[in-house]
């Protein structure tokens, strides 16, 4: 007889097939857009008989809604409410906060916050440029870990053993700059933790360069925070100063991180 895992020194419960596919119905829409009930039927491999009750549910409660013709599904206010209570209730994002001003104030360029989930970085906070020119990013966005300055800068704090587990064998390109030889992103990765930051030169948005450094909140590196700049506004040093910048607020985390662990 097959031994049950356990979770917590207990049995681990079966998965529940309903709340599965409305978790998998939430993400399909949040990572791909909204849809019609035969579309999100297609694209997530659901019977549409079965989809319909779901559907019908899930917007009663408020986590999906539809659009005029009552046809296409998109994702609904209460998506946004417990969105803004994981941000409310999250302590490195209360703890990176006064961070992300410095360094916003100090570069007067965007600021991002990112978490690795997965295989993927998922943008946890954002500071706006100071200048006309912005780049386009949201909080909730997610990314491939290996494409992006956030991402690499966490992958390379891992042990290397670990690191490949996060880069696909076949990459699809996000820009035509994007790196999709395997070998060559851990070789990227690997230069990230001898210098102690990650770099990103257009190959997850054309025209940009992002640098990005780990913020040792806790023993295991999850959380990053990197600088995106046009590259049109990297001359006379910036590129150095941006760096030493996000080295320096690493620095005094590491610090700080240690005497706390000492203590």
């Amino acid at each position: 007889m097959q031994l049950e895992k356990t979770i917590n020194g207990g049995p681990a419960a079966a998965p529940v097939k309903s709340a599965a596919r409305a978790l998998d119905l939430l993400d399909e829409i949040a990572a791909n857009g909204p849809g019609t009930q035969l579309q999100l039927s297609t694209r997530l491999g659901i019977p549409k008989s079965s989809l319909h009750a779901l559907l019908r549910t899930m917007t009663d409660r408020g986590w999906l809604e539809t659009d005029p013709t009552g046809s296409v599904y998109k994702l609904g206010i209460h998506s946004l409410v417990v969105s803004s209570a994981f941000l409310d209730g999250d302590s490195v994002l209360a703890r990176a906060s006064h961070l992300l001003d410095e360094v916003a104030a100090a570069t007067e360029e965007t600021v991002h916050l990112g978490r690795l989930d997965g295989a993927h970085v998922i943008y946890t906070a954002k500071r706006e440029s100071a200048h006309p020119l912005r780049m386009h990013s949201a909080v909730g966005r997610r990314l491939p870990a290996y494409a992006t300055a956030l991402g690499r800068a966490i992958l390379a704090e891992q042990p290397l053993d670990e690191r490949a587990g996060h880069v696909p064998d076949s990459i699809a390109p996000m820009t035509t700059h994007t790196t999709t030889d395997k070998g060559a992103v851990l070789d990227i990765i690997d230069r990230a933790s001898q210098v102690g930051y990650a770099v990103e030169s257009e190959e997850s948005c054309l025209g940009v360069r992002c640098f990005g450094v780990t913020l040792p909140f806790g023993r295991e590196a999850v959380d990053a925070m990197s600088v995106a700049v046009p590259i049109s506004r990297l001359g006379d040093g910036r590129e150095d100063f941006i760096i030493e910048t996000l080295l320096s607020v690493k620095a005094r985390l590491s610090v700080v991180n240690d005497n706390s662990i000492v203590r």
